[in-house]
């Protein structure tokens, strides 16, 4: 049966993935069981050499006892002289053979001992040590990558990136150096093991032929033939290493002489790929390790189909770490690290945080699985597919602030007047047939992610001394008295995470869209900054007050568009998504609650009975949307009260 010959590949040296660690392992369980076998062997074949060693002793010896016979004086009887000559001749006879079992006994030492021996202290040496310097590199390398993982993102520690950079580069040259030579080893060790092998049989099946020829001077023809193929084949075999091993060196030289950035992270020169289907390498994960302490680790990542995937170093194969089929995926920052990412389920039960390597990397993954959390690679064509998904997604969430010009016919939130509010969180359940995104939010309208006034406004108000204006329509004149007697009044810790224009505003449909886009923007154009605000919620407003921690809730916000000189105004709509600490249908409930006490207040009777049905604090004065427990809730009251 041919051999099958594999061999490890230079070329995967330096990127030290864990398939190639795992064919190495192969290579090193191999080059182990062969030492094991090669001291076998070798035992074996000492104690043959030994053996004929002992058979030329005890010749000689043999020889020796056989002339002694006649000086021993024995009572020689009749027929004794001829014993005596008999003996001789066989004493020379086993002299004889004593030069030929001590001829054959250095014969199997210089043919069959010496080879292998040779092979055990020169080539299975040389592969312990490659090894043992590959992995104290491995482990350099890995020491420099913890170290730059937590460089701080100050500025001033400048000169410590460029110190920290120029060591995990060294290591990392240091390591495929290392891993070069010791591939090669091994490769080579797949040749010399034959040869190994055979040069000590058929040193030993010569020097026994030799013997056999010198003692009985008949050798058959086909021997002759059988040794002459032997010894071709181990010349063709050391023919081939000679070719594989100059080859090799030619690799060796050809991957070393690239260039110092190969080694350094973070300097990638070919661009971002938004459209990849799948993605793997190195990410750094952070687990929990206590209640409030957390650890990062070095771990392969992967993506098979719509699955991630994670194999350790060490493993035979991968396991699966989170479907992301409908997922979500967003840059987030975090206090010791860059370049991390969160990816959530699309339950929101199940979340991690990794950190890429680089800048590049961290996009590409950010993208890839955003593709893969749209199940593109389902389809047909699914390269071109996320081709024509990502320039759509570029054109539609292009990022703009409030300072920038809108677009004429977009509507302005602080015209607004709140006709309608429609609220709707992020873990809220869809129902009914969905309509298409077309219908719900026109293709390519900009996404707000400032809520701050245009610069014109904000100077009028600080030269008039006021506060700013609501970007939902109300000034502190129209709601100062309302706030006095409003029945309900809760505030929640929002932060904005952007604002556009829709074409509807009566179903929850298109909250969620919006919703989809602005984090989709968002994660495209790597938008961190948020800003804060309280949503005071009153049964007669809705107020954001000034800033002073997640979860998402969105609503519609229906007005009047007067540009085109209607006095009626043509409606608009706008869909506002924030995300909070408090639960994001607590706040939807308290906004309708708001509007159901607002249409109750034009009929008494119903407001009368509204009334009866709703708790009231101590004082009558709101509504409790959480029961009252002492002291504790009135604190809280005049806490409420107090922001408001």
């Amino acid at each position: 049966m041919p051999a099958v010959h594999h061999k490890l590949l230079l070329e995967e040296a330096l990127q030290d993935s864990p398939q190639t660690r795992s064919l190495l392992s192969v290579f090193e369980e191999d080059s182990g069981t062969l030492t094991d076998y090669t001291n076998q062997l070798l035992q074996s074949m000492q104690r043959v050499f030994g053996a004929q060693s002992e058979m030329g002793l005890a010749t000689e010896q043999l020889s020796q006892q056989l002339l002694d016979y006649e000086k021993k004086n024995f009572a020689l009887g009749k027929g004794d002289e001829e014993v005596i000559v008999t003996l001789q001749n066989f004493a020379k006879t086993v002299g004889e053979l004593n030069s030929l079992h001590s001829e054959l006994a250095n014969q199997m030492a210089d043919g069959m001992v010496f080879p292998l021996i040779q092979f055990r202290e020169k080539d299975l040496t040389e592969i312990s040590t490659l090894k043992e310097i590959f992995g104290i590199a491995t482990d350099e390398h890995e020491a420099a990558m913890v170290k730059y993982s937590r460089l701080p993102k100050k500025k001033e520690n400048e000169k410590l990136k460029s110190d920290l950079v120029k060591e995990v580069a060294y290591t990392r040259r240091k390591q495929h150096q290392g891993s070069l030579q010791y591939y090669c080893a091994l490769n080579a060790l797949q040749y010399r093991k034959r040869v190994a092998m055979l040069e000590p049989m058929l040193g030993y099946t010569k020097a026994q032929i030799s013997f056999f020829k010198k003692g009985i001077e008949l050798v058959s023809k086909k021997m002759d033939n059988f040794l002459s193929s032997v010894s071709n084949m181990t010349q063709n075999i050391q023919a081939q290493l000679d070719v594989e091993a100059e080859a090799m060196r030619g690799s060796q030289r050809e991957f070393l002489s690239v260039e110092d950035t190969v080694y350094m992270p973070d300097k990638d020169t070919e661009p971002v790929n938004r459209t990849l289907i799948q993605k793997a390498g190195y990410l750094n994960i952070r687990n929990k390790t206590g209640l409030v302490t957390t650890a990062w680790d070095r771990l392969y990542f992967f993506t098979q189909g719509g699955n991630l995937m994670c194999q350790p170093r060490g493993a035979v194969a991968g396991g699966m770490v989170l479907d992301l089929d409908n997922s979500s995926v967003m840059a987030v920052e975090c206090e010791d690290r860059r370049y991390c990412f969160q990816i959530t389920s699309p339950s929101g039960k199940t979340s991690m945080i990794l950190q890429a390597e680089s800048k590049r990397e961290y996009e590409e993954w950010i993208c890839t699985v955003n593709n893969i959390s749209r199940q593109i690679y389902l389809t047909d064509n699914p390269e071109a597919v996320a081709i024509r998904l990502n320039q759509t997604a570029i054109q539609a969430v292009t990022p703009i602030t409030s300072f920038e010009k809108r677009p004429e016919g977009s509507p302005n939130p602080d015209r607004a007047k709140p006709g309608g509010v429609h609220a709707a969180s992020g873990g809220s359940q869809k129902t009914g047939a969905a309509p298409e995104p077309e219908d719900l939010i026109a293709p390519g309208t900009p996404i707000q992610f400032d809520i701050m006034l245009p610069a014109s406004e904000f100077q009028d108000q600080n030269r008039a001394g006021g506060r700013r204006t609501n970007p939902f329509g109300e000034t502190d004149d129209d709601c100062s008295t309302e706030s006095d007697d409003s029945l309900l009044q809760q505030v929640f810790a929002v932060r904005f995470q952007g604002s556009m224009a829709v074409r509807c505003g009566n179903n929850q449909e298109v909250i969620y869209e919006a919703m989809r886009q602005v984090l989709a923007a968002r994660a495209i154009h790597n938008i961190f900054r948020t800003t804060e605000s309280h949503l005071m919620v009153t049964s007669s407003s809705l107020r954001l007050i000034d800033p002073q921690t997640q979860r998402l809730m969105g609503f519609v916000v229906e007005g009047r568009d007067w540009s085109d000189g209607d006095e009626e105004g043509e409606p608009s709509f706008s869909t506002f998504v924030f995300e909070s600490n408090t639960e994001g249908e607590k706040i939807c409930y308290t906004i309708n609650l708001a509007k159901d006490i607002t249409e109750a207040k034009k009929d008494p009777e119903a407001l009368a009975q509204l009334m009866k049905n709703m708790p009231l604090t101590n004082d009558g004065k709101f509504l409790l949307l959480e029961p009252e427990t002492g002291d504790t809730t009135n604190g809280a009251e005049e806490d409420l009260e107090s922001e408001a």
